[in-house]
């Protein structure tokens, strides 16, 4: 029976991951607003009803490459052992610019920059991108606060962790915009180094609980 269930789970995340990159590789071809569900759907041989089960939203096509990052600053805080919250979210984050993640902006890679003209040239992708950072935000507020469970998070932490994160998203536009601009990513390694840790030691000054 759980060899049932896993070739089963398998099943649906090839399926998933199917429709995705169809529709991705069509919303690049022809932008976001003139392909229609309909026409991913016939593109990845499924039907629309199935489609909806994978993706709730159109936008989702695209963006349910984030849903593996919505808890990633949750669980490094987490596992952060010794280190303190911002110590360990500042190395991580570092870590990603040293392997150019494109979570980090620091990509030149042709298929990661059209990627990313995609998301923040289509409007509706970006506003639609906000609930995936508002849940980033509440896990790792969770996270910050040492909570369990459904209960709220402290405001505090709330608040660290919205200013968290939105650091993190400013450095990754800055990166992809510097690129998109022309820059080697690799040339802009040490910038983004720099500009990384500065942002994190002034989020440390203001957020002394977590330092």
């Amino acid at each position: 029976m759980t060899g049932t269930t896993g070739l089963r789970q398998l099943k649906k995340r090839r399926t998933r991951q199917t429709i995705s990159d169809t529709a991705v590789a069509l919303f690049l071809e022809r932008g976001f607003d003139k392909v229609s569900v309909a026409e991913v759907a016939a593109a990845a041989e499924v039907s629309k009803p199935t489609l909806f089960r994978y993706f709730p939203a159109k936008e989702d096509l695209v963006l349910h490459r984030f849903a593996d990052h919505e808890d990633e600053a949750a669980r490094v805080v987490t596992g952060r052992g010794a280190r303190s919250p911002l110590t360990a979210l500042r190395d991580h984050f570092r870590a990603g610019l040293d392997r150019h993640d494109p979570v980090t902006g620091l990509s030149d890679d042709p298929h990661v920059l059209a990627f990313h003209r995609l998301l923040y040239g289509t409007p509706s992708l970006v506003g639609r991108l906000y609930a995936y950072q508002e849940r980033a935000e509440r896990a790792l507020a969770h996270a910050l606060d040492d909570a369990a469970g459904p209960g709220e998070p402290s405001l505090e932490a709330r608040l660290a962790a919205a200013q968290i994160l939105a650091v993190q998203r400013v450095l990754a536009l800055e990166n992809w915009r510097r690129i998109a601009a022309g820059e080697p990513a690799a040339a802009l390694r040490a910038d983004a180094t720099a500009a990384a840790n500065a942002a994190f030691e002034q989020l440390r000054s203001g957020l002394r609980r977590y330092a």
